[in-house]
């Protein structure tokens, strides 16, 4: 153990894998190493203990907690952050052979809301700037958390008819809009609802007190009113 934390030996032992399983984990992104100024890769505590535990649990508690940066190689500070990391997701999704036809896709859907969270938010983030971006490939879990503003707050820029966080949610869904007066475009969340309908994914997205639920092949979207309220949004995919 390093003074920093554990070496690859000895983080390979702590989480039961073997070396060049942690050399994947590593290469794809799904548990990246840190390295020290000599160039040696070694693994924090903190990262060693939020990867044992779940992905949405640590982004539903980071929507919810204290207004602190999470001390994760799961957080992104910026857009160009996100990207590389999405990039990674993308290197590992198209590995697994069942998703070779639609892998882009949920490429797609975790960029159009991850992007959003930083387009809408942009100069604009109540406390912590940046999104929570996580992915489990073997649960086959993506969760996705802000601290931002939510749907609500950012629609009744551009729509102050709208009354409450659930006809948000149904009209970032369905309708084209945008938070960004005066742009015209908002085809994101209407493009994310497209591809979950038509493809084997399922969708939950929670915005301040309300929640949607997507899956395959349903009728209408499920909204609804939710006891808890998240300050930004919050997603998860599965796929």
């Amino acid at each position: 153990m390093t003074n920093k934390g554990l070496t690859v030996g000895e983080t390979a032992k702590h989480l039961h894998v073997s070396i060049d399983t942690l050399r994947r984990w590593d290469k794809s992104g799904k548990l990246p190493a840190k390295k020290s100024d000599g160039g040696h890769r070694y693994y924090s505590q903190v990262d060693l203990e939020l990867f044992k535990k779940d992905i949405f649990a640590l982004a539903t508690g980071w929507v919810l907690g204290s207004a602190k940066e999470p001390e994760s190689a799961s957080y992104c500070p910026t857009s160009s952050e996100f990207k590389g990391r999405l990039s990674k997701l993308q290197s590992a999704l198209e590995k697994l052979q069942d998703l070779k036809e639609y892998y882009p896709l949920i490429v797609a859907v975790v960029g159009e809301i991850g992007n959003n969270s930083f387009d809408h938010n942009l100069g604009n983030w109540p406390d912590i700037s940046g999104i929570y971006f996580s992915f489990d490939i073997n649960k086959r879990q993506i969760a996705i958390a802000d601290r931002g503003q939510g749907v609500l707050r950012t629609l009744k820029k551009v729509r102050p008819d709208i009354r409450n966080d659930e006809e948000a949610l149904r009209v970032a869904f369905t309708e084209k809009i945008s938070g960004r007066a005066p742009e015209s475009r908002g085809n994101g969340l209407k493009f994310v609802l497209q591809v979950v309908l038509e493809r084997a994914i399922q969708l939950e997205f929670c915005s301040s007190g309300a929640k949607v639920s997507v899956t395959k092949d349903c009728k209408m979207l499920n909204i609804q009113r939710i006891d808890t309220y998240y300050s930004g949004c919050l997603a998860l995919i599965s796929y």
